[in-house]
């Protein structure tokens, strides 16, 4: 299983794992051209910053991973807090335009098994999830609701099936955001939780650890839980490095997942 390593890119910052044939980064804030409040490297094209800013921060990032004749092959969904999952299965331009035609309609994953097809998937708080194999890889975004619906279990699901590998195959990268420690959410919420997940143990508690229900997700349907690695970092206490929709007010820029098979 590859390990997470922090490396700068002349300012540009990413957490990235090279695993087997996958590459997959978290990126950071810092390296891009956009202005406050969406300083610098924000990625997110519908948060109100200069759309040729969030492309130019786009093609540093993939130029950092070495992909730049793969820009225009970039799939970046519009995310809407659900659990449709795309699949992208080879990197045709017939299939990259029903893809993208599916995800401008909403999606909050993406399994891909096409070499050379960038996928990014965008954050300021929600939980992003990486998962590879030898044969592909999927993105995740993760919100409370994707999580309660199980969405990275069923990417994994997914990735499976179009890639013909078993879940014990599965490695799974769970990226910085809120932590449980700083996550409260309404008793109502709590209660849906703790009956979905079987949740016994954290008695008055409105704290909402989404890390540890996807955790629970994947390991249901049989990824090893020593193959799930999660950073640990938080997106409000590491605010200098991350966008934070919390610690920012609700105006500010998105950091993100982005993978892609070699």
């Amino acid at each position: 299983m590859g390990q997470f390593s922090r490396k700068d890119y002349g300012g540009l910052v990413l957490n990235e794992v090279r695993d087997e044939t996958v590459i997959a980064v978290f990126t950071e804030r810092t390296g891009g051209v956009s202005a406050p409040p969406y300083a610098s490297l924000n990625l997110g094209a519908h948060v109100g910053d200069d759309p040729a800013a969030v492309m130019e921060n786009r093609r540093r990032v993939l130029a950092a991973l070495g992909c730049d004749d793969d820009l225009d092959r970039l799939l970046v969904p519009n995310q809407v807090h659900g659990d449709n999952i795309a699949v992208v299965r080879e990197g045709s331009f017939d299939e990259l335009c029903a893809v993208r035609e599916q995800i401008a309609a909403g999606s909050d994953a993406i399994v891909c098994v096409a070499p050379h097809v960038p996928v990014m998937l965008c954050f300021a708080d929600c939980v992003p999830v990486v998962l590879t194999c030898s044969a592909g890889f999927a993105v995740i975004h993760s919100g409370w609701r994707g999580t309660i619906a199980r969405i990275s279990a069923r990417a994994a699901r997914s990735l499976c099936e179009t890639a013909g590998c078993p879940a014990s195959s599965v490695r799974a990268y769970i990226g910085p955001h809120v932590l449980g420690d700083e996550y409260e959410v309404s008793r109502e919420l709590m209660d849906r939780f703790r009956a979905e997940f079987e949740w016994g143990d954290a008695g008055a508690s409105r704290m909402l650890d989404l890390g540890r229900a996807i955790k629970q997700a994947l390991t249901e349907i049989g990824v090893p839980e020593e193959a799930i690695f999660d950073v640990g970092l938080s997106t409000v206490r590491c605010n200098d490095r991350f966008f934070s929709y919390r610690a920012e007010g609700g105006t500010c820029g998105r950091h993100a997942a982005v993978a892609v098979m070699r």
